[in-house]
Parts: structure tokens; C-alpha cells; sequence
């Protein structure tokens, strides 16, 4: 199938296949007599478990990883597991740093009046090293 059909099937946009493949993260496409990019079924997997990755935060370097250990099947499963729980300390990490930011923000936002004066707690906020100092 050509790189429309191919991204139809996996969700994946023809843009991000091209650029999947130039970075090496997937083989170059096949091509055709006429230089079309052509998919077959192990490339579709492929992409699809590429997108499946990139939808649960997974970096191009770790899904690069992933793509390596997965088409090993000799490998050891606790190679894969390191891996998806690093990326579990990540994304907790991250949801603690995204959560300062939303009390931070909302406790600003609760000390605005929201009126036609021109006192605004939220940028008086903002300008301050405080609020800065108490996201990290």
C-alpha cells in the first residue's frame, strides 16, 4: 500500500511517517517502479506500535529502544520493564511539577477580582520570584 493508505490504517499522518523513517526510527519504505513509498503488514505493525508508544509518552529515543527489544525476541523482559517504569518515574515527576503549576495558578486566580480595576493579583503574581520559587 502506498504512504495514504498506510497512514490511513495506522493513524499514523503520511508527514510522520516520512519523518519517522529519516530519523531511522522505522526502515525506509520499499518503493515502487516509480519511486512510491510502498507499507506491507510488518510495516503497519509497525507504525502502529510506534503510535501506540508516542500516545503513552514514550521519547523517540525510548521508543527507538522498544522497537529494538520488541523485534528481538530473544530479549529479556526486564529490559522492557526498566524502561516503561523509568518512564512511569517520569511521568510522575511531571505530574507533580504540572500540579504545582495548577494550584499556583488557581490560588492566583482566586485572589483576582476579575473586575474593570486594574490590579491584578494573577500578573502581580507572575512578576514575582515567590510564585516561581514555589514550583520547583
Amino acid at each position: 500500500m502506498n504512504i495514504g493508505e498506510a497512514a490511513n490504517a495506522t493513524g499514523v499522518s503520511a508527514k510522520m511517517i516520512r519523518y519517522y523513517e529519516s530519523i531511522g526510527l522505522i526502515k525506509q519504505s520499499a518503493r515502487s517502479d516509480a519511486g512510491y513509498r510502498t507499507y506491507g503488514t510488518n510495516d503497519l505493525h509497525t507504525l502502529r506500535f510506534v503510535k501506540q508508544a508516542r500516545k503513552l509518552g514514550f521519547s523517540i529515543d525510548q521508543i527507538r529502544e522498544l522497537l529494538s527489544l520488541w523485534q528481538d525476541t530473544g530479549r529479556a523482559s526486564k529490559q522492557v520493564k526498566a524502561i516503561a517504569m523509568g518512564h512511569v518515574e517520569d511521568l510522575n515527576k511531571r505530574i507533580e511539577e504540572m500540579t504545582a503549576m495548577r494550584d499556583t495558578l488557581h490560588h492566583l486566580a482566586k485572589t483576582c477580582a476579575g473586575d474593570n480595576h486594574p490590579n491584578c493579583p494573577i500578573l502581580v503574581g507572575l512578576a514575582s520570584a515567590d510564585a516561581a520559587a514555589s514550583l520547583h
